[in-house]
């Protein structure tokens, strides 16, 4: 910070704190070493690595706890080193504050940085948080424009992705009939990508002068994102029992738009769980038993979130608060026409640099949702007059 003053440190020093608490809350760290203690004696227990996939639970339980007791510990020692810099500021003379202001300038962005990350980290509670995730879009109202919209979300989420250093595979892409495409779903592997990604479930509307309408008219477009976690074989879910009778399996030939992330194939697979409706797809892999595969592991990822919506859904409406949480709610707004704005409609988040957003820039809207969710916001229901272009 340019010529701050000391007051201006101790200013950013009370907004430190204040984040720490709130992290402190989320951590919980006298429980978290309770548990890593209660962890670690289940790891030394005879016999524990008998079940393999029970003990990577543990092991995995084990180590993100452990990093969020030391991603605190680190947080407050620095705010801790920061209030001892402001204290020897303020006993010395303004002329002599030089040096300490210089440091203090050069410790407080680091820290801030390291406290958005940990603060993220610790409002991944959820069992599944740190899972892989399977990504759907599919392009809503608005014709032509949402399936460019449907490809510019696609866009988007690539660059987030690797910004964030997630690894992305592609399941299947449908090309649009004259641009954008019709549906897209790729899975997302890194640290916490369900818990991240699982932010974006929801209806994202858009607002721009249309590129394919000949008189350049305002359009609003629409696309749904679905999130759900991608679970391996070995990872055992209560209540997720697919009776094979209740699935309609379909082959059919991959098709795409092309292009380095679609491998077309003769060997595709849609799956349909008849009692639910829920459908996957799976177009990448060399063999249609390998899509297959796939698609099932898919589609256990599907109906546990159908069956977590539906549990928030129940929670939601004990607590009188709305109850069409799911993947139809829209919660974002893109607006590029009369006047730039992205803004989340659960929160309250917005920006003006829609460009940003969209070549990626979506840390503080999801860090933002986690807090407002952590702290018992819920989804409402969005008003007709928040819905209007302008």
């Amino acid at each position: 910070m340019a010529d701050a003053s000391i007051e201006d440190y101790v200013e950013q020093l009370r907004a430190l704190e204040t984040q720490l608490e709130t992290v402190r809350r989320l951590v919980d760290p006298d429980r978290a070493v309770l548990r890593v203690e209660e962890l670690d004696a289940e790891m030394n227990g005879g016999g524990f690595w008998d079940d393999q996939a029970h003990a990577a639970k543990v092991s995995s339980e084990r180590n993100r706890t452990a990093k969020k007791i030391e991603g605190y510990k680190t947080l407050k020692s620095g705010v801790e080193d920061i209030t001892t810099l402001i204290e020897m500021a303020k006993e010395v003379e303004m002329a002599d504050q030089g040096e300490l202001l210089e440091e203090l300038a050069a410790s407080i962005p680091p820290l801030e940085a390291t406290l958005a990350e940990v603060q993220e980290a610790a409002l991944f509670t959820g069992e599944f948080d740190s899972s892989a995730a399977v990504v759907s879009i599919q392009a809503g109202e608005g014709g032509v424009d949402a399936q460019d919209w449907a490809e510019m979300l696609v866009r988007m989420y690539l660059r987030f992705s690797d910004k964030r250093g997630f690894t992305v595979e592609f399941n299947e892409e449908s090309a649009g009939e004259e641009a954008g495409i019709r549906s897209a779903t790729f899975t997302v592997k890194g640290d916490y990508a369900y818990g991240v990604f699982n932010a974006e479930s929801g209806v994202h509307r858009l607002v721009r002068l249309s590129p394919f309408d000949s008189a350049n008219r305002r359009q609003t477009s629409f696309a749904q994102v679905e999130v759900a976690p991608f679970f391996e074989d070995d990872v055992v879910l209560e209540d997720i029992e697919i009776d094979p009778s209740d699935l309609r399996i379909d082959t059919y030939r991959a098709s795409g738009a092309g292009g380095q992330h679609v491998n077309k194939t003769e060997s595709a697979v849609r799956l349909t769980h008849l009692p639910t409706g829920c459908v996957t797809q799976c177009q990448n892999e060399r063999s249609q038993h390998q899509n297959k595969d796939t698609a099932m592991k898919m589609m256990r990822g599907k109906l546990f979130q159908l069956k977590q919506l539906e549990r928030e859904a129940t929670v939601n409406a004990e607590k009188g608060g709305a109850q069409n949480i799911g993947f139809g709610s829209q919660i974002r707004s893109y607006v590029m026409q009369p006047y730039q704005m992205v803004k989340d409609l659960r929160t309250r988040h917005e920006t003006g640099n829609v460009q940003a957003v969209l070549d990626g820039d979506l840390d503080d809207f999801i860090r933002t949702f986690l807090l407002h969710k952590a702290q018992g916001g819920v989804n409402r229901r969005v008003e007709d007059h928040e819905l209007e272009d302008d």
